[in-house]
C-alpha cells in the first residue's frame, strides 16, 4: 500500500478536482504536510507518537535546546525547515538509570537549585589600554553562557551549541543567556559591559567567545584581535579569561568578573521551559538522561517516505482535504464533510484512548512496589 498516493487520491475525490492541472500533486503533499505537522499533535495526542528521548550530558554544560528536524525539501522543491522533533517532555525522567524529578515551573526549580553568584570582586586592574589582560574567574569550572532555541533558527547556526571561529552575530541579543561577565568603565565613566555569547571556538569547545553586550535584536558586537585560546576567550574548567576592551581601561580601575557556579556531580533533576532541558547539578561526566516525549511527526517528502500508520490514511487526506476546502471558499462542501472529518478523528482516537485507559491510576498503594533505588528496603514495603 502506497499511503501517500492514496491519501493524494482520495484528497482528489474530495475536492473533486481529479486533474493535475487544477490542483498539482505537489500541492496537495504541502496542504498534506500542513494538516500532519502543525495540526495532528496539537488537535489529538496520539498514543502512536509517544516515544522517549535519550541524550548524553556534556560536563560542564547545564543546558540543552530541545533537538530541531533537519531541513526537508517535499516535492516541489518546497522546503520544511525549524521545527521540534519532540512537541514536548514529560515525566518519567532518568539519569544514568535512576529516577529524578521534572520540574516546569521555574520558580519551583529554582527555589531548589538556585545559580550561586559570588559577591563582585576586582579580578584585574586596568593599565591605560584596551589590553590584553588575563584575568581569573572567581572560582571554576564555572557554568556556560547559553543561546536559546530561537537564536539558533534565527541565526542559521549548524551546530546546537554554535561551534565557530569568530562570532556569529545574527544571534538575537534577546536569544542569549550570558553566564560570565567582565564589566569596567572607560575613561568617560561609561560602563563596559562583556559576556560570554554562549558561542563556542572551533577545534577547542572548552572555550566561550566573549561579546560586548548590545542593545536588541542585534546589538551584540564582536571584539577586536579575533578569537583563539589566548584572545577573547573564557576557559570554563580553568577559570582563566583573556580579553581585550573596546575601549582603554584608566590606570587603577578596577575590572570586575562576575560568573554562575555550581559543584559537578551527576544530576538529580531536570526542568524544561522556553524549549531547553535543564539540568541540576550540571554533570561532571556524561550521563544518559532518559524522558517520555511526544513526537512531531516528520514530512511527507516523498511516496517512500510516507506516514507509516495505515489506519490514519483517510484522516490524514480529510484533514488535508479540510484545509483546501477552507482556502478556496467552498463552504457548503467543507460543511458537508466536516461531520465525516470529525468522525475519522474519533476513530484514530479511539486507539490511543484504548492504550490510555489500559493502564490504572496510579495511587499511594500501587505505586513504586518493589523498587529499592534510593535505600536497602523496597519503597513501599512494610
Amino acid at each position: 500500500m502506497n499511503l501517500l498516493s492514496d491519501i493524494i487520491t482520495y484528497v482528489r475525490r474530495i475536492v473533486k478536482t481529479p486533474s493535475n492541472v487544477s490542483l498539482s500533486d505537489n500541492l496537495i503533499i504541502d496542504y498534506i504536510n500542513r494538516f500532519w505537522i502543525m495540526d495532528v499533535d496539537a488537535r489529538v495526542q496520539l498514543f502512536d507518537l509517544k516515544t522517549k528521548y535519550q541524550f548524553q550530558t556534556t560536563p560542564g554544560i547545564d543546558q540543552y535546546n530541545m533537538p530541531l528536524y533537519s531541513v526537508q525539501i517535499q516535492p516541489g522543491a518546497q522546503t520544511i525547515a525549524s521545527y521540534p522533533v519532540y512537541q514536548g517532555f514529560m515525566t518519567p525522567c532518568f539519569v544514568a538509570g535512576i529516577q529524578v524529578p521534572f520540574y516546569t515551573d521555574r520558580s519551583s526549580f529554582w527555589n531548589l537549585w538556585p545559580n550561586y553568584v559570588q559577591t563582585l570582586a576586582p579580578a584585574g586592574i586596568g593599565d591605560g589600554t584596551v589590553g590584553p589582560y588575563s584575568l581569573p574567574l572567581p572560582f571554576f569550572p564555572a557554568l556556560a553562557g547559553h543561546i536559546d532555541i530561537n537564536g539558533i533558527i534565527t541565526s542559521g547556526a549548524t551546530s546546537d551549541p554554535p561551534v565557530v571561529s569568530t562570532l556569529n552575530l545574527n544571534v538575537p541579543t534577546t536569544s542569549v543567556y550570558s553566564a560570565v561577565y567582565i564589566t569596567s568603565t572607560d575613561s568617560t565613566g561609561a560602563t563596559i559591559v562583556l559576556a560570554d555569547s554562549g558561542q563556542f571556538l572551533t577545534g577547542h569547545v572548552g572555550y566561550g567567545l566573549l561579546m560586548q553586550v548590545g542593545q536588541a535584536p542585534f546589538g551584540n558586537a564582536a571584539l577586536a584581535g579575533g578569537y583563539t585560546t589566548t584572545s577573547n576567550t573564557v576557559n570554563y574548567a580553568a577559570g582563566t579569561i583573556n580579553v581585550t576592551f573596546p575601549s582603554a581601561i584608566p590606570s587603577g580601575t578596577p575590572i570586575n568578573v562576575q560568573s554562575y557556579f555550581f559543584e559537578q556531580g551527576i544530576p538529580r533533576a531536570i526542568m524544561f521551559f522556553n524549549n531547553c532541558i535543564t539540568i541540576r547539578p550540571p554533570s561532571n561526566i556524561p550521563y544518559l538522561v532518559e524522558m517520555d516525549a511526544y513526537l512531531s511527526p516528520a514530512a511527507f517528502l516523498s511516496s517512500g517516505q510516507a506516514i507509516p500508520f495505515a489506519y490514519m490514511a483517510e484522516y490524514i487526506a480529510r484533514g488535508a482535504a479540510r484545509k483546501i476546502l477552507s482556502d478556496t471558499g467552498d463552504i457548503e462542501q467543507f460543511q458537508f464533510y466536516e461531520p465525516l472529518f470529525k468522525e475519522q478523528e474519533t476513530l484514530v482516537w479511539k486507539r490511543s484512548q484504548r492504550q490510555f485507559t489500559a493502564t490504572r491510576t496510579g495511587t499511594i498503594f500501587s505505586d513504586l512496589m518493589g523498587q529499592n533505588n534510593f535505600s536497602g528496603s523496597n519503597i513501599g514495603s512494610t
